[in-house]
């Protein structure tokens, strides 16, 4: 299967992939599981009990040397191996940095777990 080429009865706008074409290193959105003109099999549905949900963050960790299976994916707060085969049908809106794009955050432990802090977005006195 073509990696860009959306599935029968799903309309996809041009940069969403399907999930199993991605390198290490990616990251992106999730636009859809499965296809329109189709019901969604078993493990199409248990992808979206995992949070393969649309507009849910996905960043593609590390894959398997020789052969790209397993790979390791997190989506949301989750990590998953998965085989590609098993994510064919999950597409994904690859996400590109902007230069102006704000830090990342930064994970600072406290009493009571783990805090995220973000760097000032705005000037002092903006609203």
């Amino acid at each position: 299967m073509d990696a860009s080429a959306a599935p029968v009865g799903l309309s996809l706008a041009p940069g969403f992939v399907s999930l199993a074409a991605l390198p290490p290193g990616t990251r992106g959105a999730v636009v859809g599981v499965g296809s329109r003109s189709a019901p969604l099999s078993a493990l199409e549905r248990r992808l979206l009990e995992f949070g393969f949900v649309p507009g849910e963050q996905i960043e593609i960790i590390a894959e398997a040397r020789p052969g790209r299976d397993p790979f390791v994916v997190r989506v949301g707060h989750t990590t998953l191996a998965l085989r590609r085969q098993e994510v064919q049908s999950v597409w994904v809106e690859l996400q590109h940095s902007a230069p102006d794009a704000p830090p990342p955050a930064q994970v600072v432990s406290s009493a009571n777990g783990v805090e995220s802090q973000h760097a000032e977005a705005y000037p002092a006195g903006s609203p």
